[in-house]
């Protein structure tokens, strides 16, 4: 997963993820606890903009990754729910969706590749 194109991806996703969950915190910490305002001001500005960082991320890096249309649907509606940007990033990961379509040429890791595929490669 030696491509810049996943390593922006993976950092958006998981950044969006947080972003998610420093919300929820916010929330609670308004509605159920009653503490005042508890950031969710500022946290639900830093998560809309990371929401929006994601989508345009994820259109942007679905062709060097050579996605196919169901991948991008399914990255994009990961967005929505609560932490699953970062269960989508760790999907792709294990499915080496993050390393392009020539990983295992141009320098890919191949991290995650099925045994008995074609292109397996010994591990070290």
């Amino acid at each position: 997963m030696s491509n810049k194109a996943a390593v922006l991806f993976r950092v958006v996703a998981i950044a969006e993820a947080l972003s998610w969950t420093g919300l929820l915190v916010g929330m609670f910490l308004k509605y159920v606890v009653e503490l005042g305002e508890g950031g969710v001001p500022v946290l639900g500005a830093v998560h809309g903009a990371l929401f929006v960082l994601y989508v345009v991320t994820t259109l942007a890096v679905a062709r060097p990754l050579g996605w196919r249309f169901g991948t991008v649907v399914l990255a994009l509606l990961a967005a929505i729910p609560p932490l699953f940007t970062w269960w989508f990033e760790k999907w792709a990961l294990r499915r080496g969706k993050l390393d392009g379509p020539q990983r295992l040429q141009y320098g890919g890791t191949g991290l995650y590749v099925r045994r008995g595929s074609d292109d397996a490669v010994a591990s070290a």
